[in-house]
């Protein structure tokens, strides 16, 4: 049975080893997890008594194959959770990352494959991130800016690239939520703005900067 502060350092690890899963510095450890770097040090080496990272001083510290497994069911919680504090509970986008943060030391997988079934498999949470399925493996989607598309084009909206507490509120003011529906209707070459069509009924104008940093994923 792991602590939640184990799986604070597991899961800050795998998301700063990146797809190359370099070697992470205490550092930077440290950092992420706004702590001190002699705390950091200590937990390292109490990981790597209990094989979940490898710890190499002056190299940096990698995940061990139980490590990573248990940083990816951390992942899946908490971007699970965002999907039902935002689908389900009405919370904005602003307000849930927080309220994740706690939920995803929850160790119930019969409950979270559950929460997966009743939210429908969804493979993005609220912001764009893919969330990886009870084996670990991340869906392999193809994601779009909206102001990728061409006029006439439709996608659903999977995210978003910019995730500031301003612009989530501005996208909940419009009533623009993960799974709705835009159509491209035109394009203004001027401002670079774009005519959308929200769930087929409401019509939009979108500048290039809130275009840019809507994730869309194709209908076909």
């Amino acid at each position: 049975m792991q602590t939640s502060t184990t799986e604070d350092y597991l899961k800050a690890i795998f998301k700063l080893s990146g797809k190359d899963k370099v070697g992470v510095s205490t550092n930077s450890i440290s950092e992420e997890l706004s702590t001190k770097a002699s705390s950091v040090t200590d937990m390292v080496k109490k990981l790597s008594d209990k094989n979940l990272v490898n710890y190499i001083k002056y190299q940096g510290t990698t995940l061990t194959k139980e490590g990573e497994n248990i940083a990816l069911m951390v992942i899946r919680k908490h971007r699970l959770w965002e999907v039902f504090l935002v689908e389900k509970m009405e919370f904005g986008w602003d307000e849930i990352h927080e309220i994740a943060e706690q939920l995803e030391h929850i160790r119930s997988p019969k409950l979270i494959d559950k929460l997966d079934e009743y939210l429908g498999y969804p493979k993005n949470d609220p912001h764009g991130d893919p969330i990886p399925d009870k084996n670990g493996v991340f869906p392999k989607l193809k994601i779009f800016k909206l102001n990728e598309l061409k006029i006439g084009e439709e996608a659903i909206l999977t995210g978003v690239s910019e995730d500031s507490k301003d612009f989530l509120r501005y996208l909940d003011g419009i009533n623009l939520k993960l799974g709705s529906e835009i159509e491209v209707l035109d394009f203004f070459k001027f401002d670079k703005s774009i005519q959308v069509k929200i769930n087929n009924k409401t019509e939009l104008t979108f500048s290039d900067l809130v275009s840019k940093n809507l994730n869309v994923s194709k209908d076909n």
